[in-house]
Protein backbone atom coordinates (compact mmCIF):
# COMPACT_ATOMS: atom_id res chain seq x y z
CA UNK A 1 0.00 0.00 0.00
CA UNK A 2 1.26 3.23 -0.89
CA UNK A 3 0.33 7.22 0.24
CA UNK A 4 -1.06 7.49 -3.35
CA UNK A 5 -3.80 4.94 -2.56
CA UNK A 6 -5.46 7.98 -0.54
CA UNK A 7 -5.20 10.29 -3.67
CA UNK A 8 -3.84 12.99 -2.06
CA UNK A 9 -2.72 16.21 -3.97
CA UNK A 10 0.65 16.41 -6.15
CA UNK A 11 2.01 19.13 -3.38
CA UNK A 12 1.11 16.57 -0.46
CA UNK A 13 2.74 13.23 -2.31
CA UNK A 14 5.50 14.83 -3.30
CA UNK A 15 6.24 16.07 0.37
CA UNK A 16 6.24 13.01 1.87
CA UNK A 17 8.63 11.06 -0.94
CA UNK A 18 11.08 14.01 0.15
CA UNK A 19 10.31 12.90 3.91
CA UNK A 20 11.37 9.68 2.51
CA UNK A 21 8.27 7.49 3.50
CA UNK A 22 6.26 5.18 0.58
CA UNK A 23 4.27 3.31 2.82
CA UNK A 24 1.79 4.07 5.45
CA UNK A 25 1.88 2.42 8.67
CA UNK A 26 -0.70 0.62 10.89
CA UNK A 27 -1.88 3.23 12.11
CA UNK A 28 -1.80 5.67 9.06
CA UNK A 29 -3.81 3.29 7.00
CA UNK A 30 -6.34 3.10 9.67
CA UNK A 31 -6.83 6.55 10.48
CA UNK A 32 -6.09 8.58 7.23
CA UNK A 33 -9.57 7.29 5.64
CA UNK A 34 -11.27 8.61 8.53
CA UNK A 35 -10.21 11.89 8.80
CA UNK A 36 -10.35 12.37 5.31
CA UNK A 37 -13.96 11.47 5.53
CA UNK A 38 -14.44 14.26 8.43
CA UNK A 39 -15.44 11.58 11.20
CA UNK A 40 -14.39 12.17 14.77
CA UNK A 41 -11.85 9.22 15.99
CA UNK A 42 -10.61 7.80 19.05
CA UNK A 43 -7.02 6.55 18.45
CA UNK A 44 -5.26 4.57 20.91
CA UNK A 45 -1.78 4.30 19.45
CA UNK A 46 1.69 3.62 21.06
CA UNK A 47 4.62 6.20 20.61
CA UNK A 48 6.51 5.89 17.21
CA UNK A 49 4.23 4.00 15.43
CA UNK A 50 3.44 7.10 12.69
CA UNK A 51 0.27 8.83 14.41
CA UNK A 52 1.32 12.27 14.02
CA UNK A 53 1.30 11.95 10.18
CA UNK A 54 -1.48 9.85 10.90
CA UNK A 55 -3.30 12.69 11.24
CA UNK A 56 -1.57 16.26 9.85
CA UNK A 57 -1.73 14.36 6.42
CA UNK A 58 -5.57 14.24 6.41
CA UNK A 59 -5.99 17.13 7.99
CA UNK A 60 -3.63 19.30 5.10
CA UNK A 61 -5.29 17.56 2.77
CA UNK A 62 -9.23 18.51 3.80
CA UNK A 63 -7.79 22.62 4.84
CA UNK A 64 -5.76 22.92 1.39
CA UNK A 65 -9.06 21.52 -0.40
CA UNK A 66 -11.68 23.73 1.29
CA UNK A 67 -11.69 27.66 0.71
CA UNK A 68 -10.61 29.86 3.78
CA UNK A 69 -12.09 31.05 5.84
CA UNK A 70 -12.86 34.77 7.01
CA UNK A 71 -12.24 36.70 10.32
CA UNK A 72 -9.61 38.51 12.35
CA UNK A 73 -7.03 36.17 13.56
CA UNK A 74 -9.26 32.99 12.79
CA UNK A 75 -7.64 29.63 12.84
CA UNK A 76 -8.88 26.60 11.04
CA UNK A 77 -7.21 23.93 12.70
CA UNK A 78 -6.20 23.64 16.48
CA UNK A 79 -4.10 20.64 17.86
CA UNK A 80 -2.98 20.91 21.12
CA UNK A 81 -0.37 18.79 22.84
CA UNK A 82 0.80 18.54 26.74
CA UNK A 83 4.67 19.79 26.12
CA UNK A 84 6.74 22.08 24.32
CA UNK A 85 8.82 19.46 23.00
CA UNK A 86 5.67 17.71 21.60
CA UNK A 87 4.34 20.92 20.08
CA UNK A 88 7.50 21.72 18.23
CA UNK A 89 7.73 18.27 16.87
CA UNK A 90 4.10 17.94 15.34
CA UNK A 91 4.75 21.98 14.41
CA UNK A 92 7.42 20.77 12.40
CA UNK A 93 5.78 17.62 10.93
CA UNK A 94 2.81 20.22 9.47
CA UNK A 95 5.89 22.80 7.84
CA UNK A 96 7.38 19.36 6.47
CA UNK A 97 4.45 18.04 5.11
CA UNK A 98 2.77 21.41 4.41
CA UNK A 99 5.67 23.03 2.36
CA UNK A 100 4.11 23.21 -0.99
CA UNK A 101 0.33 23.95 0.34
CA UNK A 102 -0.59 27.44 0.59
CA UNK A 103 -1.41 27.12 4.53
CA UNK A 104 0.60 28.52 7.40
CA UNK A 105 1.05 27.53 10.82
CA UNK A 106 2.25 28.29 13.87
CA UNK A 107 3.28 26.79 17.00
CA UNK A 108 2.84 28.88 20.59
CA UNK A 109 3.66 27.39 24.33
CA UNK A 110 4.79 29.15 27.30
CA UNK A 111 8.24 29.78 28.49
CA UNK A 112 9.43 31.82 25.83
CA UNK A 113 8.35 35.18 24.87
CA UNK A 114 4.78 35.88 23.89
CA UNK A 115 5.45 39.24 21.64
CA UNK A 116 6.91 37.15 18.78
CA UNK A 117 3.89 34.65 18.72
CA UNK A 118 1.34 37.58 18.53
CA UNK A 119 2.93 39.30 15.71
CA UNK A 120 3.02 35.53 13.89
CA UNK A 121 -0.97 35.14 15.26
CA UNK A 122 -1.75 38.71 13.77
CA UNK A 123 -0.14 37.78 10.10
CA UNK A 124 -2.67 34.89 9.88
CA UNK A 125 -2.75 31.45 10.42
CA UNK A 126 -4.60 28.32 9.08
CA UNK A 127 -3.30 25.49 11.66
CA UNK A 128 -2.31 26.74 15.28
CA UNK A 129 -0.43 23.87 17.54
CA UNK A 130 -0.22 24.78 21.08
CA UNK A 131 -0.29 23.72 25.03
CA UNK A 132 -3.26 25.03 26.30
CA UNK A 133 -2.02 27.27 28.89
CA UNK A 134 0.04 29.37 26.26
CA UNK A 135 -3.30 29.44 23.84
CA UNK A 136 -5.71 30.59 27.09
CA UNK A 137 -3.28 33.76 27.47
CA UNK A 138 -3.54 34.19 23.50
CA UNK A 139 -7.10 33.95 23.52
CA UNK A 140 -7.44 36.11 26.83
CA UNK A 141 -5.34 38.85 25.13
CA UNK A 142 -7.63 38.61 21.79
CA UNK A 143 -4.68 37.33 19.45
CA UNK A 144 -6.50 34.50 18.63
CA UNK A 145 -9.72 33.75 17.41
CA UNK A 146 -11.18 30.20 18.19
CA UNK A 147 -14.66 30.44 16.45
CA UNK A 148 -13.98 29.19 13.24
CA UNK A 149 -11.79 25.96 14.11
CA UNK A 150 -12.91 23.15 11.97
CA UNK A 151 -10.61 20.51 13.12
CA UNK A 152 -9.22 19.83 16.87
CA UNK A 153 -6.84 17.41 17.66
CA UNK A 154 -6.06 16.55 21.22
CA UNK A 155 -2.49 14.99 21.31
CA UNK A 156 -1.36 12.65 24.21
CA UNK A 157 -4.90 13.57 25.73
CA UNK A 158 -3.92 11.27 28.70
CA UNK A 159 -0.52 12.75 29.45
CA UNK A 160 -2.53 16.08 29.67
CA UNK A 161 -5.06 14.91 32.06
CA UNK A 162 -2.02 14.08 33.89
CA UNK A 163 -0.50 17.56 33.90
CA UNK A 164 -3.75 18.56 34.67
CA UNK A 165 -5.04 20.73 31.75
CA UNK A 166 -8.35 19.42 32.41
CA UNK A 167 -9.69 22.67 33.53
CA UNK A 168 -7.97 24.61 30.36
CA UNK A 169 -9.13 22.08 28.00
CA UNK A 170 -12.96 22.44 29.25
CA UNK A 171 -12.31 26.21 28.13
CA UNK A 172 -11.12 25.47 25.04
CA UNK A 173 -13.67 23.12 24.09
CA UNK A 174 -16.32 25.76 25.27
CA UNK A 175 -15.34 28.44 22.30
CA UNK A 176 -14.89 25.99 19.33
CA UNK A 177 -17.49 25.63 17.27
CA UNK A 178 -19.84 22.26 17.94
CA UNK A 179 -19.67 21.34 14.37
CA UNK A 180 -16.15 20.75 14.17
CA UNK A 181 -14.33 17.29 13.54
CA UNK A 182 -12.47 16.03 16.89
CA UNK A 183 -9.34 13.80 16.80
CA UNK A 184 -8.47 12.61 20.09
CA UNK A 185 -5.05 10.45 20.43
CA UNK A 186 -4.30 8.66 23.52
CA UNK A 187 -1.85 5.90 24.64
CA UNK A 188 -3.53 4.78 27.43
CA UNK A 189 -7.76 4.96 28.44
CA UNK A 190 -8.31 5.49 32.11
CA UNK A 191 -11.77 6.48 33.39
CA UNK A 192 -10.80 10.32 32.77
CA UNK A 193 -10.23 9.86 29.00
CA UNK A 194 -13.52 8.10 28.61
CA UNK A 195 -15.27 10.83 30.21
CA UNK A 196 -13.54 13.36 28.13
CA UNK A 197 -14.14 11.08 24.77
CA UNK A 198 -17.89 11.04 25.80
CA UNK A 199 -17.93 14.72 26.37
CA UNK A 200 -17.01 15.95 23.32
CA UNK A 201 -16.80 13.57 20.50
CA UNK A 202 -19.46 12.24 18.39
CA UNK A 203 -19.64 8.90 17.05
CA UNK A 204 -16.06 8.43 17.17
CA UNK A 205 -14.38 5.92 14.61
CA UNK A 206 -12.65 3.95 17.26
CA UNK A 207 -8.80 2.95 16.07
CA UNK A 208 -6.19 0.91 18.42
CA UNK A 209 -3.19 -0.21 17.28
CA UNK A 210 -1.81 -2.44 19.78
CA UNK A 211 -3.37 -3.68 23.37
CA UNK A 212 -3.29 -1.19 25.85
CA UNK A 213 -0.29 -1.05 28.38
CA UNK A 214 1.87 -2.61 25.94
CA UNK A 215 5.57 -2.41 24.63
CA UNK A 216 6.55 -2.71 20.71
CA UNK A 217 7.28 -5.94 19.74
CA UNK A 218 10.51 -4.42 17.91
CA UNK A 219 11.59 -3.60 21.40
CA UNK A 220 13.55 -5.98 23.23
CA UNK A 221 13.67 -5.59 26.55
CA UNK A 222 15.98 -6.75 29.81
CA UNK A 223 16.67 -6.08 33.04
CA UNK A 224 20.32 -6.03 34.79
CA UNK A 225 19.99 -6.57 38.92
CA UNK A 226 22.80 -4.56 40.33
CA UNK A 227 23.59 -2.82 43.35
CA UNK A 228 22.21 0.53 43.96
CA UNK A 229 25.58 2.45 44.67
CA UNK A 230 26.76 0.63 41.07
CA UNK A 231 24.37 1.79 38.94
CA UNK A 232 26.58 4.65 37.18
CA UNK A 233 29.92 2.33 37.29
CA UNK A 234 27.56 -0.17 35.10
CA UNK A 235 26.16 2.05 32.68
CA UNK A 236 29.25 3.37 32.05
CA UNK A 237 30.96 -0.09 31.74
CA UNK A 238 28.06 -0.48 29.08
CA UNK A 239 28.04 2.39 27.24
CA UNK A 240 31.75 2.24 26.43
CA UNK A 241 32.20 -1.54 25.95
CA UNK A 242 29.53 -1.84 23.67
CA UNK A 243 30.03 1.22 21.93
CA UNK A 244 26.83 2.40 22.14
CA UNK A 245 26.91 6.08 20.17
CA UNK A 246 23.27 7.39 21.51
CA UNK A 247 21.52 6.23 24.60
CA UNK A 248 18.48 8.06 26.49
CA UNK A 249 18.43 7.48 30.41
CA UNK A 250 15.99 7.94 32.70
CA UNK A 251 16.54 8.73 36.20
CA UNK A 252 13.18 9.57 38.55
CA UNK A 253 14.19 13.25 39.70
CA UNK A 254 15.90 16.56 38.29
CA UNK A 255 18.57 16.52 40.56
CA UNK A 256 19.20 12.83 39.79
CA UNK A 257 19.06 13.50 36.02
CA UNK A 258 22.18 16.76 36.26
CA UNK A 259 24.12 14.59 38.55
CA UNK A 260 24.57 11.62 36.55
CA UNK A 261 25.09 13.52 33.56
CA UNK A 262 27.86 15.53 35.38
CA UNK A 263 29.16 11.87 36.25
CA UNK A 264 29.18 10.18 32.99
CA UNK A 265 31.27 13.47 31.59
CA UNK A 266 33.48 12.55 34.38
CA UNK A 267 33.55 8.97 33.59
CA UNK A 268 34.84 10.27 29.48
CA UNK A 269 30.85 9.53 28.03
CA UNK A 270 29.57 12.98 26.61
CA UNK A 271 26.06 13.30 28.24
CA UNK A 272 23.37 16.60 28.86
CA UNK A 273 20.29 16.11 31.05
CA UNK A 274 16.37 17.51 29.63
CA UNK A 275 14.10 18.22 32.74
CA UNK A 276 11.48 20.63 33.78
CA UNK A 277 13.88 23.03 35.21
CA UNK A 278 16.07 23.54 32.36
CA UNK A 279 14.93 26.74 30.15
CA UNK A 280 13.21 26.54 26.92
CA UNK A 281 16.27 27.22 25.30
CA UNK A 282 18.48 24.68 27.16
CA UNK A 283 16.14 21.85 26.53
CA UNK A 284 16.62 22.64 22.83
CA UNK A 285 19.75 22.60 22.75
CA UNK A 286 20.27 19.58 24.34
CA UNK A 287 18.09 17.64 22.31
CA UNK A 288 19.81 19.03 19.39
CA UNK A 289 23.34 17.99 20.28
CA UNK A 290 21.62 14.79 21.12
CA UNK A 291 20.14 13.80 17.99
CA UNK A 292 23.34 15.50 15.75
CA UNK A 293 25.76 13.19 18.08
CA UNK A 294 27.32 16.14 19.34
CA UNK A 295 26.86 14.01 23.12
CA UNK A 296 26.13 10.44 23.30
CA UNK A 297 23.88 10.25 26.14
CA UNK A 298 20.59 12.52 27.02
CA UNK A 299 19.60 12.08 30.64
CA UNK A 300 16.01 12.74 31.24
CA UNK A 301 12.97 12.66 33.75
CA UNK A 302 10.16 11.99 32.80
CA UNK A 303 8.81 14.69 31.70
CA UNK A 304 10.52 13.89 28.65
CA UNK A 305 9.45 10.44 28.44
CA UNK A 306 6.56 11.11 25.91
CA UNK A 307 7.40 14.00 23.01
CA UNK A 308 10.65 13.47 22.48
CA UNK A 309 10.79 12.47 18.21
CA UNK A 310 14.09 10.90 17.89
CA UNK A 311 14.74 9.16 14.45
CA UNK A 312 15.92 5.05 14.98
CA UNK A 313 16.97 5.60 18.82
CA UNK A 314 18.73 2.16 19.51
CA UNK A 315 19.09 2.36 22.94
CA UNK A 316 16.58 3.38 26.55
CA UNK A 317 18.32 2.78 29.83
CA UNK A 318 16.28 2.98 32.93
CA UNK A 319 18.89 3.72 35.34
CA UNK A 320 15.83 3.93 38.04
CA UNK A 321 12.43 2.18 37.54
CA UNK A 322 9.82 4.35 37.20
CA UNK A 323 7.44 5.26 40.38
CA UNK A 324 4.00 4.31 38.24
CA UNK A 325 4.29 1.35 35.98
CA UNK A 326 2.63 3.15 33.02
CA UNK A 327 5.84 5.62 32.73
CA UNK A 328 7.99 2.50 31.90
CA UNK A 329 5.80 1.98 28.25
CA UNK A 330 6.33 5.48 27.86
CA UNK A 331 9.64 5.71 28.72
CA UNK A 332 10.75 2.58 26.14
CA UNK A 333 8.67 3.60 23.60
CA UNK A 334 10.88 6.28 22.70
CA UNK A 335 12.97 3.52 20.68
CA UNK A 336 11.87 0.57 18.41
CA UNK A 337 9.86 3.01 16.70
CA UNK A 338 8.23 2.56 13.18
CA UNK A 339 9.86 -0.59 12.26
CA UNK A 340 13.03 -0.35 13.81
CA UNK A 341 14.67 -2.32 16.00
CA UNK A 342 15.18 -0.78 19.65
CA UNK A 343 16.93 -1.91 23.04
CA UNK A 344 15.51 -1.35 26.58
CA UNK A 345 17.69 -1.73 29.27
CA UNK A 346 16.91 -1.31 33.44
CA UNK A 347 19.09 -1.42 36.01
CA UNK A 348 17.47 -2.56 38.90
CA UNK A 349 18.15 -2.95 42.78
CA UNK A 350 16.56 -4.76 45.66
CA UNK A 351 14.83 -1.50 46.47
CA UNK A 352 13.30 -1.21 42.92
CA UNK A 353 11.89 -5.42 43.23
CA UNK A 354 8.11 -4.29 43.70
CA UNK A 355 8.44 -1.53 41.51
CA UNK A 356 9.59 -3.91 38.79
CA UNK A 357 6.89 -6.61 40.05
CA UNK A 358 4.31 -3.78 39.07
CA UNK A 359 5.81 -3.05 35.74
CA UNK A 360 5.51 -7.25 35.04
CA UNK A 361 2.35 -6.91 36.22
CA UNK A 362 1.18 -4.30 34.10
CA UNK A 363 2.64 -6.02 31.05
CA UNK A 364 1.24 -9.14 32.19
CA UNK A 365 4.69 -10.62 31.89
CA UNK A 366 7.99 -11.56 33.06
CA UNK A 367 11.10 -9.61 32.08
CA UNK A 368 14.26 -11.21 31.22
CA UNK A 369 16.97 -11.05 33.75
CA UNK A 370 20.56 -11.19 33.29
CA UNK A 371 23.35 -10.85 35.51
CA UNK A 372 26.86 -8.68 33.82
CA UNK A 373 29.74 -10.76 35.24
CA UNK A 374 31.86 -8.23 38.01
CA UNK A 375 28.72 -6.51 38.56
CA UNK A 376 26.21 -9.10 41.06
CA UNK A 377 24.07 -7.70 43.54
CA UNK A 378 25.16 -8.30 46.72
CA UNK A 379 22.77 -10.32 49.07
CA UNK A 380 23.33 -9.08 52.20
CA UNK A 381 21.96 -5.48 51.62
CA UNK A 382 18.97 -4.14 53.23
CA UNK A 383 15.97 -3.07 51.22
CA UNK A 384 15.00 0.83 51.56
CA UNK A 385 12.21 2.76 50.55
CA UNK A 386 11.97 4.91 47.76
CA UNK A 387 10.07 7.89 47.98
CA UNK A 388 7.17 8.65 46.40
CA UNK A 389 7.13 4.95 45.15
CA UNK A 390 3.75 3.86 44.74
CA UNK A 391 2.56 0.53 43.95
CA UNK A 392 0.45 -0.62 40.64
CA UNK A 393 -2.49 -1.54 43.65
CA UNK A 394 -2.42 1.09 45.13
CA UNK A 395 -2.45 3.68 42.31
CA UNK A 396 -5.09 3.22 40.35
CA UNK A 397 -4.48 5.43 37.98
CA UNK A 398 -1.70 3.86 36.75
CA UNK A 399 -4.31 0.89 35.95
CA UNK A 400 -5.00 1.72 33.02
CA UNK A 401 -6.42 -1.78 31.29
CA UNK A 402 -10.00 -0.30 31.56
CA UNK A 403 -12.45 -1.38 28.80
CA UNK A 404 -13.84 1.45 26.84
CA UNK A 405 -17.39 1.88 26.70
CA UNK A 406 -19.70 0.44 24.93
CA UNK A 407 -20.35 3.55 22.72
CA UNK A 408 -16.80 4.13 21.61
CA UNK A 409 -16.28 -0.34 21.11
CA UNK A 410 -19.66 -0.66 19.01
CA UNK A 411 -17.93 2.92 16.71
CA UNK A 412 -14.63 1.45 15.89
CA UNK A 413 -13.04 -0.05 12.82
CA UNK A 414 -11.73 -3.93 13.23
CA UNK A 415 -8.05 -4.70 12.47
Amino acid sequence: MSFKTFDFSEELLRAIAEKGYHEPTSVQQQAIPVVLEGHDMLVGSQTGTGKTAGFTLPMLQRLSLQPKIRGQNAIRALILTPTRELAAQVGESVKTYGKYLPLKSAIVFGGVSINAQINTLRSGVDILIATPGRLLDHVSQGTVNLSKVEILVLDEADRMLDMGFIHDIRKILAMVPKGRQNLLFSATFSDEIKKLADAFLKSPKMIEVSRRNTTAESISQVIHPVDGKRKRELLSFLIASRNWRQVLVFTRTKHGANRLSQQLVLDGISATAIHGNKSQAARTKALMDFKQGVVRVLVATDIAARGLDIDQLPHVINFELPNVPEDYVHRIGRTGRAGHEGEAISLVCIDEHQLLKDIERLLQCTLSKTVIPGYEPDPSIKIASIPNARSFHRNPRANTAHRFSSKHRGSGRKH
